[in-house]
């Protein structure tokens, strides 16, 4: 296994290299290309000036050599190792410590270390709450339509899974940002960013201003979650309808009284979401989906009546603000990850489940859950295991639109907007960097097989 992880790791080398390459070759051939003449060109200086930072270029970069010598400096300024050179631009020698130098931004004037290490942790934060979340759900939902074949469940969440998966990312974030986040419909969420300005100056976790508000909102939780989860529990099926779809219409009439502007639109629409919404989950078979999802429901609701009871001096501190802001963007990210996934998930487990060796555990004795869970889940997670090793660079990706919808700052934007202004040390290092993790997530993948199953060997 060390054999392979290291020749693996030294495979990664020309890859990256060619992939560097391609990108450079593509920026050099553009029509224009990159050149200290089209940087400087634009600004508002004097003749001198434009000479003077014209040749500053050409010095820092070689941007007045041909484009292989172009990408070699390139490349010997991001190696750890290489040559080094003096002020004038002369080689001085070669050297094993000189470290890795990724230029400054043409756009920023800026090191591009101190620019990637100040936007690569917000895109990392999305990422790292959104894939958990896809795989979740994705496992949940395709797991329960699989052993549910044909059944309700299976065919009404295979037509939202393909709706979802069939709506771009674009229109989810637009129509998102319009109706949650716009003052002329329901201004739950902020429009932009990952935090407010005044949440800068806030503590890290919420401050009360008594203990006993802390206590309210303690017992709204337990009273609210304990009452769904009993509600949730009632065997009468209709019951749990009913009072499920009044819930709902409470819920859904209070979110229109506590609306700046009650249209009428308001008045007709929230109250029938939540009774079909908080009706639908009580009239669900599935006892984990609706255990689930009325408890999450009844901590809200609980949460919310204890928020209106309590007294001056609340402050949501600084990570109840981002997770504020972070609930738009990360539901658009992870929509079409989990529908897809679930459909991916369904198709696996269910071509287990009638494989020999189920049937095989079946006629043991074991029961249907040992058979699910301990014999075909486990095999049904390597397709899982691959789409996982491009799951993380295909987020990268579509971070690059949902970052410019709500205005993130985070490696996205910075993508796009380096691409537009033709900062070669920025686009070349993005590259790399998502190249790297491209390979990193390969290479996980294929370690993780061997977790999954004891046959996978790389010896």
């Amino acid at each position: 296994m060390l054999t392979y992880l290291f020749r693996r790791l030294l495979l990664m080398i020309p890859t990256l290299l060619g992939i560097t390459i391609v990108v450079f070759a593509v920026m050099a051939l553009a029509p224009g290309g990159i050149s200290a003449q089209s940087l400087v060109g634009g600004t508002d200086m004097n003749a001198q000036e434009k000479q003077a930072l014209t040749e500053y270029y050409n010095k820092r970069y070689g941007l007045d050599q041909p484009a292989p010598i172009q990408y070699l400096r390139w490349l010997n300024n991001v190696s750890p190792i290489g040559f080094t050179f003096n002020k004038e631009g002369e080689m001085e020698g070669f050297s094993f410590t000189k470290g890795m130098d990724l230029g400054d931004s043409f756009t920023y004037g800026r090191p591009v270390g101190e620019i990637l290490a100040e936007r690569i942790p917000i895109t990392l934060l999305l990422n790292v709450v959104t894939i958990p979340l896809i795989y979740l759900l994705a496992i949940a939902i395709g797991v329960k339509a699989a052993t549910d074949r044909g059944g309700s469940f299976d065919v009404s969440s295979s037509v939202i899974m393909l709706g979802l998966w069939s709506i771009p990312t674009m229109l989810a974030g637009v129509l998102l940002l319009g109706f949650f986040a716009n003052v002329q419909h329901w201004q739950w969420f902020p429009t932009a960013g990952i935090s407010s300005r005044a949440a800068q100056d806030m503590t890290f976790m919420p401050h009360w201003g008594s203990l006993w508000d802390v206590g309210k909102l303690f017992l709204g939780l337990i009273i609210g979650t304990g009452l769904a989860v009993w509600m949730s529990r009632w065997e009468e099926r209709k019951l749990r309808m009913i009072v499920g779809t009044v819930f709902g219409l409470v819920a859904g009439t209070w979110m229109v009284l506590a609306h700046a502007d009650n249209l009428w639109l308001n008045w007709i629409l929230l109250p029938l979401s939540g009774a079909v919404v908080i009706g639908g989950l009580a009239w669900m078979l599935y006892a984990p989906f609706r255990v689930t999802g009325l408890g999450l429901f009844g901590a809200m609701l609980g949460a919310l009546i204890a928020v209106e009871l309590m007294g001056d001096g609340y402050i949501r501190g600084f990570l109840l603000d981002r997770i504020w802001h972070l609930v738009l963007p990360v539901l658009c990210l992870s929509y079409g990850g989990f529908a897809a996934l679930s459909k991916l998930t369904r198709t696996s487990v269910l071509e287990n489940l009638n494989s020999d060796y189920a049937r095989t555990a079946r006629a043991k004795g074991l029961s249907e859950q040992e058979v699910l869970w301990k014999h075909v889940f486990r095999n049904s997670l390597l397709p899982l295991i691959t789409v996982a090793a491009g799951l993380l660079p295909s987020l990268l990706g579509g971070s690059l639109i949902v970052e410019n919808i709500f205005s993130i700052n985070g490696m996205g934007q910075l993508a796009v907007e380096a691409v537009k202004s033709r900062d070669r040390e920025m686009v070349l290092s993005i590259t790399w960097i998502s190249g790297f993790l491209t390979l990193i997530g390969y290479l996980v993948a294929d370690f993780l097989y061997t977790l999954v199953d004891p046959r996978v060997s790389y010896d």
